[in-house]
């Protein structure tokens, strides 16, 4: 099978890899920024990039960035952060018509990097800080989504489950930062961490589409940043597990959120990481896993159950939504199937099945543009180089023998119950 080749070109202060390919009608540009992740700087990395799109020294309202992106044939500009491992990472993208079936053939993937640079490098300063009316904007609704965590019970439980499980760990950094935190951020402030994050952060430009490498080389020549401290990436420490730990909290919910945590001491770019898959997707990654199948229909303990693995921290979480009272059988069922998958207890089939629906799951995320940089930004996160190809290779090639001997490293940590009022006695 064919898959994209990646060209990557070591620029002043960054790394740009193009993806050139006839596959999308649209190039897109994809710009990330990594910084360990610290209590200091997280709420200031949640503003930063809300800050930063929303306008610019020579589009300096949001109306009249917005403007401009409709000129240049409704191109889109948006922002996300994520954490990978204890990364903590800011994404702008930009998705851009290509050129070459526009009619009067403006140059739009020049225009594109023009005004991406013009967001990173040419911010709305006056007097050495941001514009304090955007400031205060982007802070209120950094406060709603710091907020929205609350009143959803699922990311909470998720969220919770993490800070009690890693406490101490830079992974329980909340990715938004903290409430609490907001208010002390100062226009001036901010304005100083962006100089900090420009100087300091791992930075690489992607640029995927139909597109002249040469060219685009040329056009990035405009990006000029200091050179890098060592960004050599530090593998995330996993904690030795000692005794397993059981909290509950109380809240006023009609559904109960059971999350279980595992440490599975296996992460991105590890000879074992495909075959943690594989354990994974037989165990809860899909509908027809063990706990979907045994946990939600054969016993009907819950609305919902299933499992991921956050491949850079080496994490195995299992989420589930149940009644309070079933929480006893709920959780000795799901530590049950775990042990069951450990002693190899699983089909043929059901091996056979979870390698067909991997790899569907793998060409279907590769198949755009933005799925297809974040597989291969695991590369720079976890500092290897793991072939795409072996997206599919590794699986097809896994046996019930690596399955076996990746479930012997897994190990339980903690279960967290988010509980109903009336399920204070489960």
């Amino acid at each position: 099978m064919l898959l994209e080749k990646e060209h990557i070109i070591k620029k002043q202060g960054f790394t740009l890899h193009i993806i050139k390919t006839d596959k999308y009608k649209t190039n897109t540009l994809v710009w990330k920024m990594r910084a360990p992740l610290q209590e200091d700087s997280a709420t200031y990395r949640a503003l930063l990039p809300h800050v930063l799109q929303s306008s610019t020294k020579k589009f300096p309202t949001t109306t009249v960035l917005r403007s401009y992106l409709d000129e240049l044939y409704g191109t889109s500009l948006y922002t996300d952060l994520a954490k990978k491992g204890e990364q903590h990472v800011i994404t702008f993208a930009m998705d851009i018509a290509n050129e070459k079936f526009l009619q009067d053939q403006t140059p739009l993937l020049q225009k594109a990097i023009d005004l991406l640079q013009e967001v990173l490098l040419n911010p709305n300063i006056v007097n050495g800080a941001f514009d304090e009316k955007t400031v205060g904007k982007e802070k209120r609704n950094l406060k709603q989504r710091i907020e929205s965590i609350y009143d959803d019970k699922m990311r909470y439980a998720s969220t919770r489950l993490v800070e009690e499980m890693c406490k101490g760990e830079p992974y329980a950094i909340q990715l938004n930062g903290e409430l609490d935190r907001v208010d002390s951020i100062t226009a001036t402030s901010l304005y100083k961490y962006y100089q900090e994050a420009i100087r300091n952060d791992g930075l690489d430009l992607y640029i995927i589409g139909d597109v002249e490498i040469e060219k685009v080389e040329e056009y990035c020549n405009q990006f000029q940043f200091p050179e890098r401290p060592n960004m050599a990436i530090k593998k995330s420490e996993n904690a030795i597990v000692g005794e397993v730990k059981e909290v509950k909290e109380v809240q006023d919910i009609k559904q109960g959120k059971l999350n279980i945590g595992y440490r599975t001491q296996i992460a991105y770019g590890d000879p074992d990481y495909f075959a943690m898959q594989m354990f994974n997707g037989i165990y809860g990654g899909f509908p027809h896993s063990k706990l979907f199948i045994n946990v939600r229909e054969k016993e009907s303990l819950a609305y919902y159950a299933a499992s991921r693995v956050e491949s850079h921290k080496g994490l195995l979480i299992v989420m589930s939504g149940i009644e309070n009272q079933k929480y006893d059988q709920a959780v000795s069922i799901i530590r049950k199937q775990m042990e069951l998958m450990k002693a190899g207890d699983f089909t043929d089939q059901e091996l056979e099945q979870t390698k067909a629906v991997i790899q569907n799951q793998f060409l279907e995320t590769v198949d755009s543009a933005r799925g297809l940089i974040e597989i291969l930004y695991h590369n720079v996160v976890a500092g290897t180089n793991v072939p795409l190809q072996d997206w599919i290779d590794k699986v097809v090639e896994t046996t019930k023998q690596d399955i076996i001997k990746v479930g012997k490293k897994i190990e339980l940590d903690t279960i967290y119950f988010l509980a109903g009022e009336d399920g204070e006695q489960a």
